[in-house]
């Protein structure tokens, strides 16, 4: 088996003519960004698109900020929390971009970015840095730098002056994360600074008692190739430990591990798993160290855990987490973006059947979005919007079209290759999309993107003469990095077999896909893997898919399955019956609505009151996701005008009153009002007129900005935020409130933008004076520079809408809505629509609301339908018990009271298992 692709060689392929003119479009999406510019001089262009180098807009910063063209520098930008832990002041997009520029045969940057990094690259930096970024990005890119370099030299036309210069980086950097790992565990601290390791007085670090299994767990691959490259087995010998401590501490009753550890204790501080964030490259980890180290150790423990994934998280398409010491109860009903690289983990194990399944499942939710969301539900409603431009699905993409030769799989590479052009694509670079459903960007492009997504990309499409060199004779770490397969027989000083642990014994079935016949594994017949994915065509839009029970699965026709929260009606005989056997109670209140009331004892078995428990969880998180819904959505503000031309897309909060966006659209160029607060009459009409105002927060209302501009002749308004450095980024997003009267004769569209986002636009036009902007409910096609101009006239006539067809904000959710003189603490903001609702949060007025309403030890109900599009509250059955417009029991409890129950119930599950353990 191969390790960068699971041996799939005699796999039928498209003809080269069918698949290089995408081959070419992958690299010129490449070359267009031109972020890999890593050197005075040194550009990376395409003829038909050129643009200026790193130097002039980021280098040496570690990334490239593409919405306002300059270098991220961690302590001078705003605070992203744990994210700028990855930013250590290394010049980190170059450093894990190297190999990638091998790959495109693009071999002469390489040796000029080489030699970039050795000249400029600082690694004794007073920063603080994540150690399991540092190690999959930094330290995997001098690995994977120097293993391509030493086959270039090799060949003898590249990179003869080479002499390891990289190899000492990655051995410095090396020892640098050596002090992490000072616990007894022999876990790492999940941070550690660069110069003064950690617990120093000055590291600033040392303190964490927690870390994710993946933080732990993902260091074998580069932390081996080190040593194995230099001799020195120390590097090896801890990650080593940091695995071993982890298969010990595994839940031993179900083989799965949690997503959060005590680094000091081993105690599971999150008991929940899945093979999504936390925990994903743990399990990637395992299989690749069998297959780079050749220890069959590892492979027993991948087995291992990977019987127990498909036993209990695994329910095709879907993959949910569990918790692990009651791994029939599931931990949430959402998954999250990271789990999208198991097919790919899958086919190198050599199970292509759910590979396949949960692959299309997954295309499926992008064909609706465009992308990945970072998170959606289990009826593919989005959870949570932002998509950072993560590579994991084209990296699974390209190894299923490796297993099965299907030319489907480049019409997927097609795809995300549009799709980035159309939507991702700005000026400098490449922007991540802060809402999926809106299309708006964010400042952001993590070096990710350009080491993995773009290397998978080119891979899909390219042809073996395409290559330089033959990458199955590498294996790829989960940062895309190329470690030399040779390296099994390199400075081997581990024994191989770890005899201090023990395996559960497994039906040898669980191993008859581990090193097998390709040809029956993969069979080169494209509708082998066509007839897998046509029952998942429609799985999306089409209906409201529900993952096969587990007593279905291993009963066959025995016992129905729990009942879902989402398929409660409070009507049915038959899920009254169900609710009474899991000891759960529908009580009949005053007003109309229903109330839940769990009581475990009276439950039927004690496997009958975790359902109930379960059901109850679900309950809660469903009326959260409804009560979400209720909000208006976030708004777009698209640069339409040259040299943008639709390329950036800015976040913008929505107005409870004037033009429903959702409707209709306004294009227009924008223009800046006289007085700027835009609190008294406009003194610059003509300036306004036909035109979309720009003005800033704060001294009045937000109604009477709007009816000052529109009596100016504006066709709409931008709202700027007037705290400076404010950003989407940092701050929830919030909607502006009416003023409490009538609004209906507001009839132009108003959308608020923070300090940052509105900067954007104030400087274009300091630039480039006429800015043209399209105010709507999501971005439009990005072609905009092809339309007819004359469209601008007809959409602008939608401010001629009657006050009939107008968004009245009466409908919304109630929000106070003054904003007295000097001041803006009336302008309430609500939870961030991109971030999950807590379930104890108790902000959402119940009046006015068609969804489930948390109540006291129960949740107040309606009937639950299948979600046809996103943002839509849910439309009740006209059997519904619940009155929607009922008021809140002054005599019911807070919601925490509520939670603190269910989680002492939780906990006492968790207690009797380890009595019983």
């Amino acid at each position: 088996m191969s390790g960068a692709a699971g041996g799939e060689r005699g796999c039928a392929r498209p003809a080269p003519r069918c698949r290089r003119p995408w081959r070419l479009l992958a690299l010129g999406l490449l070359s267009a960004s031109s972020v890999l510019a890593a050197a005075p001089g040194l550009q990376l262009y395409s003829p038909a698109c050129s643009f200026v180098s790193l130097q002039e807009h980021a280098y040496p910063a570690d990334e490239l900020m593409p919405l306002t063209c300059r270098g991220r520098v961690r302590g001078q930008e705003p605070s992203r929390g744990d994210v700028d832990d990855a930013l250590g002041k290394f010049s980190l997009t170059l450093i894990d971009t190297l190999d990638t520029l091998v790959v495109l045969n693009r071999t002469k940057e390489f040796e000029e970015a080489v030699k970039k990094v050795i000249k400029d690259v600082n690694l004794d930096n007073d920063i603080v840095v994540s150690v399991f970024e540092t190690n999959i990005r930094v330290l995997g890119g001098l690995l994977g730098g120097h293993s391509v370099a030493i086959m270039l030299k090799e060949k003898g036309e590249f990179m003869q002056w080479y002499s390891g210069e990289l190899l000492h980086m990655a051995k410095e950097l090396g020892y640098k994360l050596l002090p992490a790992f000072n616990t007894t565990s022999g876990l790492p601290y999940p941070r550690v600074n660069l110069k003064f390791g950690v617990r120093h007085p000055e590291a600033r670090t040392g303190t964490e008692t927690d870390t994710c299994t993946a933080c732990a767990g993902t260091l074998i691959l580069e932390f081996a190739a080190l040593s194995r490259f230099t001799g020195t087995s120390i590097f090896e010998e801890y990650a080593r430990k940091a695995l071993d401590f982890i298969w010990e501490k595994r839940q031993r009753s179900s083989n799965l591990v949690g997503v959060t550890i005590n680094i000091h204790t081993g105690d599971w501080v999150r008991k929940d798993s899945g093979v999504g964030a936390g925990i994903d490259s743990y399990y990637e980890y395992l299989l690749k160290a069998y297959v780079l180290l050749g220890d069959d150790s590892f492979l027993e423990r991948f087995n291992t855990h990977y019987d127990a994934i498909m036993r209990y998280i695994s329910q095709p398409p879907l993959l949910l987490d569990v918790h692990i010491h009651k791994p029939m109860l599931n931990a949430r009903t959402w998954m999250d973006s990271l789990l999208a690289f198991f097919p790919g983990l899958q086919v190198l194990k050599g199970d292509i059947r759910p590979a396949i399944e949960t692959h299309e499942m997954l295309y499926q939710v992008i064909k609706k979005h465009n992308f990945l969301p970072e998170a959606f539900t289990t009826d593919f409603r989005v959870h949570w919007a932002q998509h950072p431009l993560r590579p994991e699905f084209a990296e699974s993409t390209y190894f299923l079209y490796k297993a099965t030769g299907d030319p489907y799989y480049l019409e997927v590479g097609k795809t995300l290759i549009e799709n980035l052009n159309k939507y991702a694509r700005v000026p400098c670079g490449f922007a991540a999309m802060k809402d999926v459903r809106t299309g708006s960007h964010e400042d952001r492009m993590d070096s990710f993107f350009l080491a993995e997504m773009f290397k998978y990309l080119y891979l899909l499409f390219a042809d073996k003469e395409d290559m330089i060199f033959d990458i199955e004779d590498y294996i790829f770490t989960t940062e895309a990095h190329l470690l030399p397969l040779w390296l099994s027989t390199t400075n081997q000083t581990i024994s191989k077999k770890n005899t201090t642990t023990e395996y559960t014994e497994l039906d040898d079935s669980n191993f008859d896909w581990t090193c097998p016949n390709t040809q029956i594994l993969f069979p080169n017949d494209p509708m082998f893997a066509q007839s897998i994915r046509e029952p998942l065509k429609n799985v999306v839009d089409k209906s409201c898919p529900r993952g096969i029970s587990r007593a279905e699965e291993s009963l066959g026709s025995g016992p129905k399955p729990p009942l879902r929260a989402r398929d409660f009606m409070a009507s049915n005989p038959e899920h009254l019956e169900i609710l009474k056997k899991m000891g759960v109670s529908l009580i009949h209140l005053k007003d109309g609505r229903v109330q839940l009331v769990q009581h475990a004892v009276q439950a039927a078995s004690s496997l009958d009151a975790e359902d109930g428990l379960r059901f109850m969880q679900e309950m809660i998180e469903l009326s959260s996701q409804q009560q979400k819904e209720q909000q208006l959505p976030p708004r777009a503000v698209q640069i339409v005008s040259h040299p943008f031309f639709g390329r950036v897309v800015l976040t913008a909060g929505p107005a409870q009153f004037g033009m429903d966006l959702s409707k209709h659209q306004t294009r227009g160029f924008v223009a800046t009002i006289k007085p700027y607060n835009g609190c008294s009459e406009i003194t610059n009409p003509e300036a306004v007129k036909e035109k979309i105002a720009l003005m800033q927060r704060g001294q009045c209302m937000f109604a009477e900005k709007a009816r000052n501009i529109q009596k100016a002749g504006a066709i709409g308004g931008i709202v700027i935020d007037d705290n400076e450095g404010s950003s989407s980024d940092t701050a929830p997003l919030f909607q502006m409130a009416g003023d409490g009267k009538n609004t209906d004769d507001i009839t132009i569209p108003m959308l608020f933008l923070f300090n940052k986002e509105g900067n954007i636009i104030l400087d274009a036009i300091r630039e480039y004076e006429a800015v043209e902007v399209l105010l709507s409910d999501k971005a439009k096609d990005r072609d905009l520079e092809m339309d007819n101009m004359d469209q601008k006239l007809s959409e602008n006539d939608s401010q001629k809408q009657s006050s009939e067809e107008t968004a009245s904000a009466s409908q919304g959710v109630g929000l106070a809505s003054e904003e007295p003189e000097g001041g803006d603490s009336s302008e309430v903001s609500l939870t961030d629509p991109l971030s999950p609702v807590p379930a104890d949060s108790d902000s959402v007025s119940t009046s006015n609301q068609d969804s489930f309403v948390p109540d006291t030890e129960a949740s107040s109900i309606s009937e639950p339908e299948c979600a046809q599009a996103d943002n839509q509250p849910q439309e009740q059955k006209p059997d519904t018990v619940s009155d929607s417009k009922a008021n809140w029991d002054n005599k019911v409890p807070p919601m925490e009271s509520i939670l603190a129950d269910w989680n002492e119930d939780i906990e006492a599950f968790e207690m009797m298992e380890k009595d019983e353990l």
